[in-house]
């Protein structure tokens, strides 16, 4: 597998690039660590308006944070133990297009969950990856143990085109896990198919079911927060991306609330 890994220096990313290095070491893959920043500045430096010493303050400042990003990967390479499988890459730019467009070329992107106090110049939307990029991408909580040992994963069914999409993506992640919960809200047809297909592939499925009036993500996190999978694969959201920002939806509030990584696909 060739993993790209969105570093920032925050804790969730940290927990991405550990998640990361798990996977590679026991699948003999490579990761590229990506520092993804913007060149945009939240005040127009360029101003005549704002003293040279003010203009070279926040220059630094800004060139101080991204050299204690890379200063903190650095610390971290022994302990990942990748050695040559391990490539660390900056990325100057709109930090979405960079991991969308460099993602292309990869068979997962693995991001941090983002914090409300990220810096604005490597903050990163892994939902709107997901739907830029056209390749899975695997969402970490800060703190998760990567090494940690499951017996099974969970995949959210609802038989639309995303959870496909999730499904064909995760397949050979699955096959390694051997078992999935099937976790579904209201009437889903095609289960019997589902299951058959999983059996081929070596996994072993059991459903869980809600009834329709069930709100999906309650139970989705309910279930992960009971049972502890590897992993909690579901399709992003099926309307638009501006309906999503608008009105809030399951696939916000999952990845608001996991404490497991979730692997999406749109």
């Amino acid at each position: 597998m060739n993993l790209l890994v969105a570093f920032n220096g925050t804790d969730a990313s940290e927990a991405a690039l550990r998640y990361g290095a798990a996977l590679a070491r026991d699948r003999k893959a490579h990761v590229t660590a990506m520092l993804a920043h913007s060149t945009h500045d939240t005040l127009d430096t360029t101003s005549r308006w704002i003293p040279r010493e003010a203009r070279a303050l926040l220059a630094d400042a800004k060139s101080g944070l991204l050299t204690e990003i890379e200063t903190r990967l650095d610390a971290l390479r022994s302990e990942l133990n990748l050695g040559d499988s391990l490539e660390f890459r900056e990325a100057p730019g709109r930090v979405d297009d960079l991991l969308s467009s460099s993602g292309r070329a990869f068979d997962l992107i693995i991001v941090g969950r983002p914090m409300q106090d990220d810096d604005a110049h490597i903050r990163l939307h892994p939902d709107r990856i997901a739907l830029m990029s056209g390749r899975p991408v695997i969402v970490v909580p800060e703190g998760y143990d990567a090494e940690a040992r499951h017996s099974h994963a969970a995949l959210a069914w609802d038989g639309g085109r995303a959870a496909a999409r999730a499904l064909s993506d995760s397949l050979r992640l699955l096959e390694a896990q051997g078992r999935v919960s099937v976790l579904t809200v209201g009437e889903v047809t095609g289960l019997e198919d589902l299951k058959t297909h999983l059996a081929r592939h070596d996994v072993d499925t059991v459903h869980e079911a809600w009834p329709a009036d069930h709100s999906i993500a309650k139970s989705i996190l309910a279930y992960c927060r009971r049972h502890a999978p590897s992993m909690l694969v579901m399709g992003a959201y099926e309307h638009s991306k501006f309906r999503e920002d608008l009105l809030g939806g399951v696939t916000a509030e999952i990845l608001r609330e996991t404490e497991i990584p979730v692997l999406m696909s749109h």
